[in-house]
């Protein structure tokens, strides 16, 4: 965050000493991004209450959006059915990636547009992306790639 901005302030205050500064900045920040995004911890999981869980799901699935994004409005309908569906599954999380707290899921993952699902199998390890509105039927053939039934 300190990163973006430092960039941010040397962009505004644009000259071609600071174009050196920018690329510097810009290119650490990518390479943080790709170390950042290549380990691939196990997902935590949570209970309601936010206490742990010991539930071991086939895949998790990732939807990173905003409740003020009109496609990600869209997959609302299709994360519940997913959830009601196969719960005991599929772990079904969903980060705002325009509040601050959503933000450091958004750098994680390296999105570039939303919604962005990421579909991470039961060792954490990312196994499919897709941006943009995902109908439920090719979602459902995604989570089957992993033995969800």
């Amino acid at each position: 965050m300190i990163m973006l901005k430092t960039l941010l302030v040397l962009i505004k205050n644009y000259n071609m000493e600071n174009l050196k500064r920018i690329s510097q900045l810009f290119l650490t920040s990518l390479l943080f991004i790709a170390i950042s995004c290549n380990s691939h911890p196990k997902p935590a999981t949570t209970d309601k209450e936010g206490g742990k869980n010991d539930t071991i799901y086939k895949v998790t699935f990732i939807e990173l959006g905003s409740v003020r994004c009109i496609p990600c409005q869209q997959m609302q309908p299709v994360m519940k059915s997913i959830r009601e569906k196969y719960g005991t599954q599929v772990n079904v999380v969903f980060h705002d990636v325009w509040t601050e707290a959503g933000v450091p899921y958004g750098q994680k993952y390296g999105i570039m547009a939303i919604p962005t699902q990421i579909f991470l199998d039961e060792n954490g390890t990312e196994y499919f992306r897709h941006v943009g509105y995902f109908p439920e039927e090719e979602l459902i053939k995604i989570l089957k790639q992993k033995g969800v039934k």
